[in-house]
């Protein structure tokens, strides 16, 4: 895609806009040490996250900071991501995300509970099982697209949570209680802290250890991002049919995104049953599938920085602002429509997924109100196609 373009009408409009070009170009002419680095400090910064000196300020009144790290901000975060590839790099609707979370939360809770399965083995039968079921929902459905495919996966989002409210084996709307802590790797202990030591008391091991799968699932997710499945979901989330008729088998690579997707859900609905050691169908409903595809298109979606920035800034900014009571909320929402108004590409978008944009051409699922660029999509998709076929 030429992202040197000269775009007119709303493009010509946001030329004034707060730009993180400079910041682009000097990262893609920075040697391979600098980012070294730049990944070391960022990680350091993770780290040392959930410190008191930072959680005077980052956390309200009467708030445990390291709580709200591992609860909230990790979780969404590590949710976001796996949407993203979905939504952002495969350019498919799905409101119901979360019930791969919940697949996740409940694999643990039932092989935990009732077959006496430890932490370790359980998450990698959740990432199966949510893999499979990316599979089984994908399977029959994602020959729909944009507005139809939305439904069917909110309606699948809400087939999991009834299932779940009506099942006597997982103890209905009650849910399941009980469910052990992950196996403690060490007690050996660095500035006070225990990282591998897992309990009620303290949750920051449990933020290192979503720390440990975020960085695990952006190193997968851009490496698939930088190789031919990457470039066949960009052709599929530009144009599908261009796509289709240039040789992408696009059923193929939409199924694998939802795979992955799921997969990484899953994940991250085994380590809030671990912590919360108790899961009921009230933990997944249709409001986290919505925050979290919110997160995605606030943050930028398809880049990941910019979506880990808007998962981290929609997890953070209710929790921070909990003593406006019910004003927080009304605000909040405020907040989003004001952002997707003025700044709709997100915080900090992609340079691809900005021109998209800017051209009519980068709808999430083609819900039917982008118009194409059909000469500059033309040869955007067939570049991209090429290269998948390579």
């Amino acid at each position: 895609m030429n992202l040197t373009k000269n775009h007119k009408g709303n493009g010509g409009s946001r030329a004034g806009r707060l730009s993180l070009d400079p910041v682009r170009d000097w990262w893609a002419s920075a040697p391979r040490e600098v980012r070294w680095i730049v990944y070391l400090l960022l990680v350091v910064g993770a780290l040392v996250l959930p410190s008191e000196s930072i959680g005077s300020f980052m956390a309200p009144s009467g708030s445990d900071w390291p709580t709200m790290l591992s609860d909230q901000i990790g979780i969404y975060v590590l949710l976001a991501l796996g949407l993203n590839v979905v939504v952002g790099m495969a350019g498919l609707l799905d409101l119901g995300y979360v019930a791969f979370y919940a697949v996740g939360g409940y694999t643990i809770g039932i092989f935990a509970t009732k077959y006496g399965w430890n932490f370790w083995e359980t998450l990698l039968l959740a990432i199966v099982l949510a893999s499979l079921s990316g599979v089984i929902l994908g399977a029959p459905t994602l020959r729909l697209r944009g507005d139809y495919l939305a439904i069917v996966t909110l309606g699948f989002g809400e087939i999991v949570k009834q299932t779940a409210a009506n099942s006597d084996y997982v103890n209905g709307p009650r849910g399941i209680q009980g469910i052990p802590h992950p196996p403690s790797l060490s007690e050996f202990e660095v500035l006070g802290v225990q990282p591998l030591k897992y309990g009620l008391l303290d949750s920051r091991p449990y933020y290192y250890m979503l720390v440990v799968f975020i960085v695990l699932t952006i190193i997968f997710v851009k490496r698939m991002e930088n190789s031919r499945v990457g470039r066949a979901w960009a052709a599929i989330r530009e144009d599908e049919d261009a796509a289709e008729l240039m040789g992408v088998p696009t059923f193929r690579f939409k199924l694998a995104a939802f795979a992955i997707g799921a997969a990484i859900g899953g994940s991250g609905g085994v380590v809030f049953a671990a912590k919360q050691t108790s899961i009921n169908p009230e933990n997944f409903v249709f409001l986290v599938s919505a925050l979290i595809l919110a997160s995605v298109v606030l943050g930028g979606s398809g880049n990941i920085p910019g979506v880990i920035l808007g998962a981290f800034m929609l997890a953070w900014l209710p929790e921070r602002f909990r003593e406006l009571q019910d004003y927080r909320m009304l605000l909040f929402g405020a907040a989003l429509v004001l952002m997707m108004v003025f700044r709709p590409e997100g915080l900090w978008p992609s340079r691809r997924r900005k021109a998209e944009l800017e051209e009519g051409t980068g709808g999430m699922g083609g819900m039917g109100a982008e118009v194409a660029a059909p000469a500059a999509v033309g040869a955007d998709v067939a570049g991209d196609a090429a290269e998948v076929k390579k």
